[in-house]
């Protein structure tokens, strides 16, 4: 029994022994060559050449000497020609902003035409000359329907400028009145 083990041991390795598949080892072997990843050499690195700043003579961009020289000219024109009066006494109906404000009516004494303008539960009386709202408003024409108006609202170069705006009778309101 002995003897018949050894037999075939030597029979199996005598098997596994022989070059028959040579050609499909290469062809594998040829295959997987293709297989393997490929890097890409790395880029030339340029050198760095610092650029010279040459606008030492020029204004800064992000400085505040052009805000102040504005402000300082500014200061010395007090606004432009269009400035409002600060002298002037404030009417009570300038402490209300203008969209706050609502027209409700017109009056005519003594060929004089005056405009009803509510503000919270108040009416009051004004006519051509009297100021509204909050921007230095100033009613330059009264009729049926509308109060026109001529604001002055400053800019952000601090100019002052006009604006004219129309104030129109709320219906509503109106046919309450009535």
């Amino acid at each position: 029994m002995r003897n018949l083990a050894i037999i075939a041991a030597v029979l199996f390795l005598a098997a596994c022994g022989g070059d028959e598949h040579q050609d499909l080892k290469a062809e594998l072997k040829n295959l997987t060559n293709d297989l393997r990843g490929r890097i890409d050499p790395l880029p030339v690195v340029k050198p760095y050449e610092p650029v010279p700043y040459r606008a030492l003579d020029l204004p800064d961009p992000f400085g505040s000497a052009k805000i102040e020289l504005a402000i300082a000219a500014a200061a010395k024109s007090k606004g432009g020609a269009n400035a409002p009066d600060a002298a002037r006494p404030k009417e009570p109906l300038e402490a209300y902003p203008l969209e706050s404000l609502k027209m409700v009516g017109t009056l005519s004494q003594k060929g004089v035409t005056y405009a009803l303008v509510r503000a919270d539960s108040s009416v009051y009386r004004v006519k051509a000359g009297n100021y509204l709202g909050q921007n230095f408003g100033v009613i330059t024409g009264i009729t049926d329907n509308l109060i026109n108006l001529k604001e002055l609202v400053q800019d952000a170069a601090g100019d002052w400028t006009e604006r004219k705006i129309a104030l129109q009778i709320v219906e509503a309101e109106a046919a309450k009145g009535r």
